[in-house]
């Protein structure tokens, strides 16, 4: 694939084989155009890495066209402190930075907004993600003698058409209707039943547990939410699952068996204060500016995740035992 924009913010971090506990910050939800100071609060966590969860920049348009998209991380190549460029970082995009707003498979700068992707987050071009279609990636580190892998899925590329209106969207019960398409399924499936892993953390963009709110979420694709949980339980019989997710503008745990999910959004750009409650959400949801925590550590058995607020304070957590 060809590159477009020369704004490489990151160096591809290679992992040695084997690590001490690890620990990751989780956010998404960042204006390039409002301030930052919730980073300060992330340095003091000690963090080893970043995960990026979309909307990492807002650079989407109504014409479609990615003149705002080049400016937007343009921007914020000079907003993102210097220690995280030393970190580990791994990222997924969302529809702001994917350049068109709850867009999907039917965007036409698709291609190019990619290729942006790419530069700005400095991945390889013998990365499989500079050679196919959509950002989808996977990759494992050995954090204390387990083998930990991540999978990002690319929730935009590949995506059929949302039925219903903006802030109300309806499921679509129809077979054919995707979030991932029929190649990143494939690909997925294909991840999932060659894994050897231990734990796999899956990133989403959008939420995978939620039902209840009228905005984006898998729910809205009836058929490829309960094949990704299909696939998710049967992983689960040997391995520990779990995901990460963004989007919302608001933060939460949520639970369905032994499956947990983890909201982290917004990193400074929150939501209305309006109360909001799911079957599957465990305590409440925070609206406030927050980003969130995977504190990986097997020799202790666990992984936990928090959500903390802007000062670092910690609003709730879950410790998944290994």
């Amino acid at each position: 694939m060809n590159k477009t924009l020369s704004l490489v913010l990151f160096s591809f971090i290679f992992i040695s084989s084997n690590t001490y506990a690890y620990k990751y910050g989780l956010g998404s939800c960042l204006d390039q155009d409002l301030d930052q100071p919730i980073w300060d609060a992330i340095e003091k966590k000690n963090i080893d890495g970043f995960i990026f969860l979309g909307d990492n920049v807002y650079g989407d348009h109504r014409s479609g066209e990615l003149d705002k998209l080049k400016r937007a991380y343009a921007k914020q190549k000079n907003k993102i402190p210097l220690w995280l460029k030393k970190k580990k970082v791994l990222a997924i995009w969302d529809d702001h930075d994917y350049g068109k707003n709850d867009g999907g498979g039917d965007f036409n700068n698709k291609e190019g907004a990619q290729e942006l992707f790419l530069d700005f987050w400095g991945i390889p071009k013998e990365d499989l993600r500079s050679e196919r279609e959509g950002i989808y990636f996977e990759e494992s580190q050995i954090i204390e003698g387990k083998t930990i892998q991540f999978i990002g899925l690319d929730t935009r590329y590949f995506r059929s058409k949302l039925m219903g209106k903006k802030n109300g969207y309806l499921p679509n019960t129809e077979p054919s209707a995707t979030v991932l398409g029929e190649n990143q399924w494939e690909w997925f499936d294909s991840v999932l039943e060659n894994s050897k892993a231990d734990v796999i953390i899956i990133l989403s963009s959008i939420q995978i547990l939620a039902t209840n709110h009228p905005y984006e979420k898998w729910s809205n694709f009836t058929f490829d939410r309960a094949k990704l949980l299909a696939r998710i339980t049967k992983s689960a019989t040997n391995k520990t699952v779990l995901a990460i997710s963004g989007d919302r503008h608001r933060a939460g745990l949520y639970q369905k068996g032994n499956f947990v999910e983890l909201t982290a959004s917004a990193l400074n750009k929150g939501a209305s204060q309006n109360i909001e409650t799911d079957p599957l959400l465990l305590g409440a949801t925070y609206p406030q500016i927050n980003f969130g925590i995977l504190n990986i550590e097997p020799s202790k058995n666990r992984i936990t995740l928090s959500i903390n607020d802007k000062d670092g304070n910690e609003l709730e957590s879950k410790i998944i035992q290994l």
